[in-house]
This record gives C-alpha cells, sequence and structure tokens, in this order.
C-alpha cells in the first residue's frame, strides 16, 4: 500500500485547494483575459506551489525560490533558511503570513522596525512528532493555524503544537465550507474535528486520489478523484456525478480545484491547462497554453476577493479575470493576420482582415463539444485588405479593397467593382449608400431582396471614409486629411448639384482627423478637441459643449458606434467605453470593463458589431473579444487601499526606514522617498495622487509614477496622503504620517541650554558691570592721581626741558664758540704756513752785498726751520684734539667704518668737513692744488662712494 502511496504521489505532486467570494456568469466562447507573469519578471524560481492573499491585498506565492510577495506592481522575494522550497501559504488576515516547506514550518509579519522577517515554529513541534518532510497544505482556522504533511496533521493554538499522527499516510487535506476532509491512503477519507479525525462512511469507493473537495451547493460537496471522476457527497453517501469532463480530466491529469461563485467549478490539470464547469457538469471554459496561459501544468489555484483566478504553474504564474464581461480570441499562431471587421451571421463567425475574409463555425450553446472552438478559413477570392462587414436586411456585405461582395456561407458573389468599400449604411428601405476610395456609390434592393450595385454620384471622386445623410437629403463627407465636405445632391441624386468645403476657416479646430457620425439623428463632427456640431444658419461650424462636458474624457473620441437602444460606443484613440443615453439627463459611461482593450484595437479602423441586445463582437488587432453587456460589472469597482511599500533616507546613500509607526527623520538627513503601489490585479492604467501636509499646497497631479521623493524639509510633522485612480475610480486615502526632526540647535535640549545660558548670561553680565562699575570707579580713582602725578611729571618735564634747552642753548653756543676757534686756528695754521712759505720763498731770494743770491748750505739750514715750522704734528694734534670735540668723535667714527684710512686721509676728512676750499686745504698740507684733487679722488676710492654722491655732504652727514 505504501509503494502505492509513492507512486501517486510522484504522479500527484503538484497541489493546493482554495475559494472565492462573488458570483460570476462565464461564457463558453473565447477565454477571460489572462495576465502573464514571467519568471524574467518576477525574478524567481519557475514553480510556484500555493498563493494567498492578505488583508491589505498583498499577493504572496509560495515559491522553488522561497516566499515570493507582489503588490500590484513589485515583485520581492523573502528565502527560508538554507532557500527551502515553499509549498505552503496561507494569510491570517493579521499581518502573518504562513509558510510550509521541508521540515520547516513557520510565519512571516513585520517586526517593531518595520522589517519582514521570519519565525520558525519547529521548535514547539512535540520530539516524537518531529517533522521530516514537505509540508503541503496549511489553513487558518479561526484562532488555530493547521499545518498538513504526508505523514502528521499539526495544529497551532495559543503558541503551542499538537499534532495527529496515524499508521497509514495521509494525501492532502481540504478545506470545503467549514469543514476538514483528508484522504487516509487505502482507508478513504476522514474529518477533522478539533483534534481528531472521523471516518466518512462509504468514502471507500473514491479509490485512492482526491485531489479536490469543493461546496457543490448549501448540503453537498464536489470530490474529483485523479482516476475516477467526480463524486457528490451530501453528508449520508457518496455517489458518481457524469459531467462532460470525466474523459478530459481523466487523460489530462486533474490536480486542484477552486469554487467560482455563480455555481462553477475551475479545476488546474498537469497536462491540459485549467476547464471550468457549471453545477449542471458542462465546460463553459478551457484555458491552456494555446488560449493564453504561459504552462499547461497547473500547480496550484487561488480565488481572491476581486474574483481574479490565480493560477501557480509549473513556469510562472498567471491571473485570470474570471469575472470580466469580456472574452478574448487570439490567433497566436498568426493564421488570419490582423483584425479590422468581424460579424456573426447564420452561426458562423467572420473576420475581416488584411490577408482576407475568414470565417469559422460558431456554435453556441451546443452540448455536443466540451467548448466553443474555431477553424478560421479563407474564403477563396477574398485574398486582400477587408475594411468593413455589414449585414443589412439578412444579408451580408464585405467592404474589400478590390470592391464590394454579397456573403453567402462561405461563398461570395461581387456586387460591385468600385475599391475600397469603407462604410456601407442604408439610407432608404431599398437604397444603400457606400464610401469608397473615389467617392460616393448607391445600391438598391432587387426582386429577389439582394443588394445590387445602382450607380456611383458624379462630380464627386474624392475618398470618403466616413459618411452620414442628415434630415434634408445632403451627404456630409469626412475626409481623413483634408476636412469635411457637404454635398448637395441633384433632383435625380445622381450627381452633387453643389460640394462646400470645409476647415478651420468655418469653425472647425482643423482639417485633420475629423470624422461625422449620426447620434440619436443629429449629425456630430468628432476632433481630437471635442465634438462640433454644425449650424446651417450662419454656416458654420460650433463646439458642442454640453456634450462634450458629459462625456468627460471621452469629448475627444474618434469614433461613435451606435449599441443597442439608448447606448453607443466611444472609441477615443484606442480608448473604448459604453455610455448609457437612456436616462434623461443622466449619462452612464463604462470604460472600466474595456480597460484592457485599450490599444489593442487597430487605430482609426475600430470595429464593433451587435450580435444580439447584448452580445457585441469587438475586432482586436490579433483577433476578436465577446462582450456580454448582461455580465457587465453594474456596480462601481472597490479600489482597495494604497499600499505604502518603502520610505527611504535619501542623502549620500539611500537606507530604507524600517519602522512604519512614529517616523523620525534627523534634519541632516532630511531627503526622503516614499514608494508605494496600488494592489490591483486587473489590466487597468493606475494612477496615483499624493498631497504632504505641512509641505504641498494642494493635491498632485494624477501619475503613474508609483513614488515621491520630498528634499529639504523643514522641521515639523507632517501627514503623507496617497489615492489611486483606475480609469475614473478614485481609491481611499492611504495616510503616512512623519517628522523631521529639529536640528541639533533647535532642540528641546538645546532650548533649555539656550535658557540656562540667558541666565547665567544675565547674572554674569549684572555682575561683570557691578565689576566694571567698581573697576570704572577705581580707575577714575587712579586716572585723577595719575592725572595729578601727570601733571607734577609735566610740570616737572617742562622745568627739566626747559633746563635742557639752556644747557643746549650754552652747548650750541659754545660748539659755536669751538668751530669759530677750530675755524680760526686752522686759519691762523693756514696764515702761518703762508707767512711760513712766503719768508722761504723771500730767503731764496736774498743776495749778499754783491747782489748774488746765497748759497745753498747757508739758505738749508733757514728752510729747514721753517720746512719743520710748517710741517709741525703738534698743530696737527691740537686742531685733532679740538675737532673731535666739536665734531662728536668724527675720526673715531670714520676710522670704524674706514679703518684703511691713513693720517693723511684722516685731515682731508676733517677739512673737507670744514667746508675748507682746495687752496686752504694745499697749505695746511703743504701740498699743490693738484695733489689736493689727487687726494680727493683717492679718498672717494676708499670711502666706497658712488659717482654722483657728494664727498663734503657724505663728510657732513657722518
Amino acid at each position: 500500500m505504501f509503494k502505492a502511496f509513492k507512486l501517486f504521489f510522484f504522479i500527484l505532486f503538484y497541489t493546493i485547494c482554495t475559494q472565492g467570494l462573488n458570483a460570476a456568469n462565464i461564457k463558453s466562447i473565447g477565454v477571460p483575459y489572462v495576465h502573464n507573469y514571467t519568471k524574467s519578471i518576477y525574478q524567481s524560481g519557475n514553480q510556484n506551489w500555493a498563493e494567498t492573499k492578505d488583508a491589505n491585498g498583498m499577493m504572496y506565492f509560495g515559491n522553488s525560490e522561497g516566499l515570493l510577495s507582489f503588490d500590484g506592481r513589485n515583485w520581492q522575494l523573502y528565502r527560508l533558511p538554507n532557500n527551502l522550497i515553499v509549498r505552503a501559504v496561507a494569510a491570517d488576515g493579521h499581518g502573518k503570513i504562513y509558510t510550509g516547506a521541508f521540515g520547516e514550518i513557520g510565519y512571516w509579519a513585520n517586526d517593531s522596525n518595520g522589517q519582514f522577517k521570519y519565525t520558525s515554529l519547529v521548535k514547539l513541534i512535540p520530539k516524537k512528532y518531529q517533522l521530516n518532510e514537505e509540508v503541503w497544505k496549511i489553513y487558518v482556522d479561526k484562532d488555530r493555524i493547521i499545518f498538513q504533511s504526508f505523514g502528521v496533521i499539526y495544529i497551532y493554538s495559543k503558541g503551542k503544537i499538537s499534532a495527529i499522527k496515524t499508521n497509514q499516510p495521509y494525501l492532502f487535506l481540504f478545506k470545503a465550507g467549514n469543514r476538514y476532509l483528508i484522504e487516509r491512503v487505502g482507508t478513504g477519507l476522514f474529518e477533522l474535528k478539533g483534534d481528531s479525525l472521523s471516518y466518512i462512511k462509504g468514502s471507500n469507493i473514491l479509490g485512492i486520489g482526491v485531489l479536490s473537495i469543493l461546496p457543490f451547493d448549501k448540503t453537498r460537496y464536489l470530490i474529483a478523484t485523479a482516476k475516477n471522476g467526480f463524486y457528490l457527497y451530501d453528508g449520508i453517501s457518496i455517489t458518481p456525478w457524469k459531467t462532460q469532463a470525466d474523459d478530459f480530466i481523466k487523460r489530462y491529469q486533474i490536480n486542484n480545484g477552486v469554487v467560482i461563485p455563480g455555481n462553477y467549478f475551475a479545476f488546474g490539470t498537469i497536462l491540459n491547462g485549467i476547464i471550468i464547469i457549471d453545477a449542471a457538469g458542462n465546460v463553459v471554459q478551457h484555458i491552456n497554453k494555446s488560449s493564453g496561459l504561459q504552462n499547461n501544468t497547473v500547480l496550484s489555484l487561488y480565488l481572491d476577493n476581486e474574483q481574479n483566478l490565480w493560477a501557480g504553474l509549473d513556469n510562472g504564474i498567471d491571473c485570470i479575470e474570471v469575472i470580466s464581461p469580456l472574452y478574448f480570441y487570439f490567433d497566436k499562431t498568426g493564421k488570419f493576420g490582423t483584425v479590422y471587421s468581424s460579424i456573426i451571421n447564420n452561426n458562423k463567425i467572420y473576420l475581416g482582415t488584411n490577408q482576407g475574409l475568414f470565417y469559422s463555425d460558431w456554435l453556441p450553446g451546443n452540448k455536443n463539444q466540451l467548448f466553443q472552438s474555431f477553424d478560421f478559413k479563407l474564403i477563396p477570392g477574398t485574398q486582400g485588405q477587408v475594411w468593413d462587414l455589414s449585414l443589412i436586411d439578412g444579408k451580408l456585405l464585405c467592404g474589400h479593397n478590390d470592391g464590394t461582395f454579397q456573403v453567402d456561407g462561405d461563398a461570395i458573389t461581387k456586387i460591385s467593382s468600385e475599391n475600397g468599400g469603407w462604410n456601407i449604411k442604408k439610407i432608404s428601405d431599398t437604397q444603400l449608400i457606400q464610401g469608397t476610395y473615389n467617392g460616393i456609390v448607391i445600391y438598391r434592393k432587387d426582386a429577389a431582396g439582394n443588394w445590387v450595385y445602382d450607380y456611383k454620384i458624379k462630380d464627386f471622386n474624392l475618398p470618403s471614409k466616413y459618411l452620414e445623410r442628415d434630415s434634408k437629403g445632403q451627404i456630409w463627407v469626412s475626409h481623413a486629411y483634408k476636412g469635411i465636405y457637404k454635398i448637395t445632391l441633384s433632383a435625380d441624386g445622381r450627381s452633387a448639384a453643389s460640394i462646400k468645403y470645409y476647415d478651420q476657416r468655418q469653425g472647425l479646430p482643423g482639417s485633420y482627423n475629423i470624422n461625422v457620425f449620426d447620434f440619436d439623428n443629429r449629425i456630430l463632427f468628432s476632433s481630437n478637441s471635442g465634438f462640433y456640431v454644425y449650424d446651417d444658419i450662419t454656416d458654420r461650424f460650433f463646439k458642442y459643449d454640453q456634450f462634450n462636458k458629459i462625456l468627460g474624457a471621452y469629448a475627444a473620441s474618434n469614433k461613435i458606434i451606435p449599441a443597442a437602444g439608448k447606448k453607443y460606443w466611444f472609441i477615443n484613440h484606442g480608448r473604448v467605453a459604453l455610455a448609457d443615453f437612456s436616462v434623461t439627463g443622466k449619462v452612464k459611461i463604462d470604460s472600466n470593463s474595456f480597460s484592457v482593450l485599450n490599444g489593442r484595437m487597430v487605430q482609426y479602423y475600430e470595429n464593433i458589431s451587435r450580435i444580439s441586445s447584448s452580445i457585441y463582437l469587438i475586432s482586436v488587432d490579433d483577433g476578436f473579444v465577446i462582450y456580454d453587456d448582461n455580465n457587465a460589472l453594474t456596480k462601481a469597482i472597490n479600489l482597495p487601499k494604497v499600499l505604502i511599500r518603502r520610505v527611504e533616507k535619501v542623502a549620500d546613500r539611500v537606507s530604507t526606514i524600517r519602522n512604519r509607526d512614529n517616523i523620525e527623520i534627523p534634519y541632516r538627513q532630511n531627503n526622503i522617498r516614499i514608494t508605494y503601489s496600488l494592489p490591483y490585479y486587473r489590466q487597468s492604467k493606475i494612477k496615483f495622487q499624493y498631497f504632504l501636509k505641512g509641505y504641498s499646497k494642494q493635491w498632485s497631479d494624477w501619475s503613474i509614477q508609483a513614488q515621491k521623493e520630498f528634499t529639504n524639509l523643514d522641521q515639523g510633522d507632517y501627514e503623507f496622503q496617497v489615492r489611486a485612480q483606475v480609469n475614473d475610480q478614485v481609491s481611499e486615502i492611504t495616510t503616512l504620517t512623519f517628522t523631521v526632526l529639529p536640528p541639533w540647535y533647535a532642540t528641546k535640549i538645546a532650548f533649555l541650554f539656550y535658557v540656562l545660558l540667558i541666565i547665567a548670561s544675565y547674572y554674569g553680565v549684572k555682575r561683570y558691570y557691578k565689576y566694571k562699575l567698581h573697576k570704572h570707579k577705581v580707575h577714575l580713582q587712579q586716572k585723577l592721581q595719575h592725572e595729578k602725578e601727570e601733571f607734577l611729571k609735566q610740570e616737572a618735564t617742562a622745568h627739566e626741558q626747559r633746563l635742557v634747552k639752556i644747557r643746549n642753548e650754552q652747548l650750541q653756543a659754545d660748539l659755536a664758540g669751538k668751530s669759530r676757534e677750530l675755524a680760526n686756528s686752522a686759519m691762523n695754521i693756514v696764515y702761518k704756513n703762508e707767512l711760513l712759505q712766503k719768508i722761504h720763498d723771500e730767503i731764496a731770494e736774498l743776495k749778499d752785498s754783491n747782489g748774488k743770491k746765497l748759497s745753498a748750505d747757508q739758505l738749508r739750514k733757514i728752510q729747514k726751520v721753517i720746512d719743520d715750522g710748517m710741517n709741525d704734528e703738534r698743530d696737527w694734534i691740537l686742531f685733532e684734539n679740538s675737532f673731535n670735540e666739536t665734531h662728536e668723535n668724527f675720526f673715531k667714527k670714520l676710522k670704524a667704518k674706514h679703518p684703511d684710512l691713513v693720517p693723511n686721509d684722516l685731515k682731508l676728512c676733517a677739512y673737507l668737513r670744514m667746508n675748507m676750499n682746495s687752496k686752504e686745504m694745499a697749505s695746511l698740507l703743504n701740498i699743490s692744488l693738484r695733489g689736493i684733487e689727487i687726494r680727493r679722488y683717492r679718498l672717494r676710492k676708499k670711502l666706497n662712494l658712488e659717482h654722483d654722491k657728494n664727498l663734503v655732504e657724505f663728510l657732513m652727514e657722518l
């Protein structure tokens, strides 16, 4: 038996069970929109084993590399110890995410610092029930958490863990309503009641391999098995339930299931994606790789509170919008090209593409097959561009590049050779009008009820992409690039009697992309600036402000397509909305339901055809979409609140603020970045708007940016508010409060210090003032005493100065006297020398009695006496002493500065200082005038005088 269990374990390695909440009406044509999240997007392991959603709207996935979170924009991986694979995951609704892995159970939660951390519960497991295998299921049952492996059931409650173990291994534990059911290998089903298992009688008929147990109705449960199909359990007995899907689930190996409110059940398989069956057992949907899934192996299924069906795959994660009124068919192989028009007629669906006209059988409600499938084939002879498909009076007409055809089943009949049948309209019971590449064509109905070519309107040959006929019979034609033409027909209607062209000169916003439409029997002109109407009195166009105001963002629509009753489709350059004008004075515009179509239609060639009063066929570029108006969302979307995902301090390096409560930011780090997201998982364009109280003056503009950075915030308390917009709906406001701390010099401690400093300063200044006052008093006394002493000193100084002056005057007088004496002495020496020289000369001329000159011998002795008198050093010594007294030791100074001077040099310097002339100096020195000049020259050299320096002045300054 255990070997059989092991074999079954490897076959059924993938599973999880969950449930949904709200009702839906699921169609069997096409598939709901599937949003693919590839491994390259979420950057983690291939396999995804379980899913859950917390109270904030965050999605969590048990991934092969750990716990994976998704907030609608950002993915984050959290690794378990030893990088274990997370097989099971469940949110308790109070901030904890429980996970199970091999030999590991525990929970993730934000700690006191706001950091998402893991806490292991393994240490609480009793030793004899130690966990040494994979944990496959986790359920939150009020105040207890149930973990299930193939060997043991663990119940965590009030901080303790108890265990339930039997001799035979378990398969999977399922939650069906408020009941917990589990299969024990070889025995059957048991119900978990409290801390014990109770056997369900008769469950042994199920065989091995119960893979899903779901609530079926108020009293019964639907049991899906691996090999024996479906069973119904009413609380007493278990009976087989035959469905269309029996062979399918046996062949492709059912793996898990989930309830979709509205009596639908979704089952994931190992080999062929997901099937959805209704309560009658009919297969209404099959979603696999060819219709949108990334992978055909579905490891887990989960229906969230917005009825998004999450599929954890063997490679990737997919989100399926099962309650959407839109169902898709995409040409994954590129078989028929780009779709420009589509329509359904006589149980066939036709697609007009750039490659031709294709058709397939349309068999809604056929019970002989599991679900609607399509096999599109090209109708021979229609190769080329198809522009328009119109069903008029039961006849299907095809506007083609090569002309216009009537389509009967899979055959065509050419009824016009006018190229480019852009659009065709009925203008009477027997006439049609068509715009073509080269003008306007009229068709008539023949006796057999077929539409046949009648004539082309003459004198107008311009491209006529859009045209309408007004109540006066005038035809309005829009040219794609040139503007609007008004054609007045001749009496017989076969030619244009007058053609008038309109552009901005007549009030239109321009000439490009102006289209014309009939809206409730009134001609409207669309433009990028809004809708315009024509006034035939003034022959001008005016903006239709009232209509534009009602339409809001769709006032700039480039196309209007009539729907049922008072409803109209408005297409604004790829964005689609359905407007209901049935209530006078009130317009309902639904754009939420069609956000997934934004950008998917061929721009300027958008096509929507009505199949019935509530079913529409919408052409998209690579297929078509079925829209069921009865299944449209009648209530506004209940948008979740925006989540504040991260708060960061932006400085030299970015650091995350972990604690989300009482956030305090240092002033020196007052640049912050706030990241946020909206946990809304349907295909839509999400915009955000923020407001920072204490900083901003008004709400910001709507933007797709999911973060905001604030720089150089002042100190104070702030409140960050953010909200999201999906199409025209706005979420509640999410608030984050934080405080920018004051700088160190503006803190409370700093202010206390300032107060103490002021008090200390006051007393310090007061004491200092007293000290200064005392010091000033002492200073005044000292000043007075000083002034008194200064006065006495000044008096003494003045007296002394007077004495000095008298003394100086006396000295000056003495000096002047000595100078005169010195000069007189010098002059006396000069006179003496001159006298001696004159005597010398006279003696030389003396003659004896005979009249002869005396002999030299006779004169020599006298001349020697005279020469000795002229060269007597005593005169010089006396002169030198007097000179030094008069001229303050002149010779000592001169010798000190110029020690190489000889006595004759000193004499010359003294005579020069006394300002004697050369003759006087020659007499004193007993040399010639020439000798004086030579001595003067030599003296200059010894004194190192410059050429332009006066020798006398130099000696006077010494």
